[in-house]
């Protein structure tokens, strides 16, 4: 797994979804496609890794793939080699579903303070249909050196 203290805001896509190698982000095939400040989309599948025995896609599946958004989200806006970022709070409501190819999920920031980050995440079926929304509140905690 590469260093996330030194992303920011211009690393590369391709250097963002190389963190991902050896992480749950790999294990579920998360690929980040965009990212600015306070904004960050991605794709997961929906296959064997993310779907319930029903083949629907898990619940589970769209909040870890919520957090992974959001935490991202605030890591490209904070100064990674003093601080992490950690969720404390996620709260979804799975609206819809999807059985195959791709979700898209984009994550917008609600609220930047000192202390915590607000995201809002939505996360789309191939036919633009919502599936989950999402909340996420992140702390961000000084690293002990």
């Amino acid at each position: 797994m590469s260093d996330i203290s030194q992303i920011d805001i211009h690393t590369p896509i391709e250097q963002m979804n190389a963190l991902n190698k050896g992480s749950l982000m790999e294990s579920l095939g998360i690929e980040y496609t965009a990212v600015d400040e306070g904004y960050v989309r991605a794709q997961m599948p929906v296959d064997k890794r993310t779907v319930q025995p029903a083949g629907i896609l898990s619940g589970g599946a769209s909040l870890a793939f919520a957090e992974v958004l959001g935490g991202l989200g605030s890591s490209l806006l904070i100064d990674n080699q003093r601080y992490h970022v950690v969720g404390t709070q996620l709260s979804a409501n799975h609206v819809g579903m999807a059985f195959a190819g791709y979700v898209q999920g984009e994550a917008r920031l609600l609220h930047r303070g000192k202390k915590t980050h607000v995201w809002n995440i939505d996360i789309t079926n191939q036919d633009g249909k919502l599936v989950s929304t999402a909340r996420l509140t992140n702390m961000i905690i000084e690293k002990q050196q």
